[in-house]
């Protein structure tokens, strides 16, 4: 049986910090059962040094990171520089299966997708749960799910999101097997049979305006924007200089894609929202692909929907669990929704609630949190790539 074990803290010098969190994880030791450590980290810390931390101390133990704009865990939320969250899964060694690559970007996602999710279905066929992370530029994140679902179906649950930097779209970074990059992915897969998972995104955005208008459009890249230069378009509708970089442009700039009335209903919103983290010249790299013709609205934040609708998505949460109690969560937030987005008490006040709800007789479980560039989340019954948004992940027994 799989259990989970978790802790953050602030402290600037890496090592200290992964000692620190692992003591506070394992406080009565670490099992010999062990199978794999995730870690959070803010732009402050060296993701290699933090993996070479905790390899020195769990040895011949998997260790996965990501960066980003902060973590969330038990103890609450952090974004200095200087953040550190873990989560560390003990239990037999076929209920697990651990899987990376290197050099993903938007041209050979599916590829690279499809080679993490045949590593996982070699190592076990009975996998029914997905952690990813994938990097937060130049990736096309639908081909990476459309792969994971031609391997493993779609009923197999994808959940986790992509790296970030502190909002500026420059690098993001990702660690496995101890080396750090900025184009690699890894995947862990959960295969215990009595656990089952539940997930849930929302944002609380709404679009306004006349649609921008996709007319030439390659994969995940976006040409032109009604005609024009995609770049200087869309940085004029947002009444920005055309000199820009993504940093300026991602606070402010979040674009919405029509939802059909089925799946606006089980959204909450009616649209889901896309992220811009890179441009070449006019070229923008959309995060999935795109269709010429495609209309994208630009929005704007609606502090009483985003509460509303994480109360709606949190009692959603709580009907699919019953009775059942939380093992694990999984937090996977938009960098914008961090300390871009709100003062410390409203965020405060918004993990609140998701603690409050998800607790075990006033105790949070195991949790483990990132503030990147997007999060997997499930929608239609169907394994999907959003932004802007707050993805929960809970397992349960």
């Amino acid at each position: 049986m799989l259990e989970f074990f978790s802790s953050s803290v602030r402290i600037v010098n890496s090592e200290r910090a992964a000692q620190e969190c692992i003591d506070v994880a394992f406080p009565d030791g670490i099992p010999k059962n062990c199978r794999a450590v995730l870690f959070n980290a803010t732009l402050g810390h060296k993701l290699d040094k933090v993996a070479a931390t905790i390899q020195k101390i769990v040895p011949s133990v998997p260790v996965f990171g990501a960066s980003g704009c902060g973590v969330t865990g038990r103890e609450g939320v952090g974004e200095s520089m200087n953040e550190l969250a873990i989560m560390a899964i003990t239990g037999s060694e076929n209920e697990l299966a651990t899987a990376a690559v290197t050099e993903i970007y938007g041209q050979n996602s599916y590829e690279k997708g499809l080679e993490l999710a045949k590593s996982l279905k070699n190592q076990n066929p009975a996998i029914n749960a997905v952690y990813l992370l994938c990097p937060g530029i130049d990736i096309n994140n639908a081909l990476v799910l459309n792969a994971f679902r031609d391997i493993l179906g779609e009923e197999v649950t994808i959940f986790g999101g992509t790296s970030s930097d502190n909002m500026r779209g420059v690098r993001s970074y990702q660690s496995h097997d101890g080396i750090m990059s900025e184009h690699d992915a890894w995947a862990i897969g959960f295969a215990e049979p009595a656990l089952q998972s539940i997930t849930r995104a929302t944002h609380g955005f709404t679009a306004y305006g006349s649609p921008l208008v996709i007319t030439k459009a390659e994969g995940n890249r976006i040409i032109e924007l009604n005609g024009r230069g995609a770049w200087s378009e869309y940085t004029e509708r947002l009444s920005k200089p055309p000199e820009s970089t993504c940093g300026d442009t991602i606070p402010i700039g979040a674009l919405a894609e029509e939802l059909s009335p089925e799946l606006a209903k089980e959204y909450g919103n009616s649209h889901i929202l896309r992220v811009i983290t890179k441009h070449d010249g006019e070229v923008m790299h959309y995060p999935v692909t795109c269709q010429e013709g495609l209309k994208l609205w630009l929005t704007t934040r609606d502090e009483d929907l985003i509460f509303s609708e994480q109360q709606r998505s949190l009692e959603y949460l709580k009907t699919h669990l019953g009775n059942s109690k939380p093992v694990a969560v999984f937090q996977t937030d938009c960098l914008a929704r961090g300390r871009f987005l709100f003062n410390r008490v409203v965020k405060d006040e918004i993990i609140a609630m998701m603690h409050n709800a998800l607790s075990n007789d006033g105790a949070v479980p195991p949790w483990l949190g990132n503030y990147g560039f997007g999060e997997y989340a499930r929608l239609g019954g169907k394994n999907a790539y959003h932004n802007y948004s707050t993805a929960l992940f809970v397992l349960y027994r």
